[in-house]
């Protein structure tokens, strides 16, 4: 199956945990994929790619840290043998993070003192700063695309398992719980349109199930702006 067809997993042969975490990787892979396309987009503005952009910093970093902070050390006292192949994760993780901080580096509001530039980050069109801006941001998104694609291909044939044969429901429910608590709010309708995008309406539900229930009447709205959101990104309109 291709990786960018939306997944089809028979939830009810597969742990939460295993399902949660597969769909939350195909999130990954589908939004720096997009970021890495959109850059250079000129119907795209610049205020669209600073959302996602800033979105995918946020998110993968606390992804990782809680996975480095919470989930391996769980994994770890369940079965000591993979502690080598989690510390061996966590190393690329700090390659994310470099990575991470030269996407987060590129100044997507430079040149907001003239006039041109302030209509360039409005519009997405712009002569050769923004151009440059683009650019700088399309390279940078494309290695931390490839970054976190080859991370996965490492990561989940250690973890998928894992998570399988040492992981409690009941634990799971906590780790993914605090993960939820502590995600910062940054463009969390984006969340939920990927989401949308990368699993079935079961595993979707799955996985915002466990969201505060002040935040649940959200969901109709958040839905309708990441579908606005993401058609900008994709260069068709709103």
């Amino acid at each position: 199956m291709n990786m960018f067809e939306r997944m089809n997993i028979d939830t009810s042969k597969e742990s939460v945990a295993v399902t949660e975490t597969r769909l939350i990787h195909q999130v990954h892979r589908v939004a720096t994929t997009l970021l890495a396309e959109a850059a250079v987009r000129p119907s795209v503005p610049l205020g669209a790619l600073a959302q996602l952009r800033d979105f995918l910093v946020v998110n993968l970093r606390h992804h990782h840290e809680t996975e480095d902070d919470d989930l391996w050390p769980r994994i770890v006292a369940a079965a000591p043998t993979t502690e080598h192949g989690l510390g061996a994760l966590s190393e690329e993780h700090e390659r994310l993070d470099a990575a991470l901080d030269l996407l987060d580096a590129v100044n997507l509001s430079g040149g907001e003192g003239e006039d041109g530039a302030r209509e360039a980050v409005g519009t997405g069109l712009g002569g050769g700063a923004t151009d440059g801006l683009r650019t700088a941001l399309r390279d940078a998104a494309v290695a931390v695309r490839d970054t976190v694609h080859d991370h996965l291909a490492h990561e989940e044939p250690l973890l998928l398992p894992a998570l399988r044969d040492h992981i409690s429901p009941a634990e799971w429910q906590d780790f993914a719980q605090r993960v939820i608590v502590t995600t910062p709010p940054v463009a969390g309708h984006l969340m939920v349109g990927f989401l949308d995008e990368s699993g079935t309406p079961a595993e979707v539900e799955l996985v915002l199930s466990a969201l505060p229930e002040p935040v649940r009447p959200l969901l109709p709205a958040m839905r309708l702006q990441a579908t606005d959101d993401l058609r900008i990104l994709r260069g068709m309109g709103s």
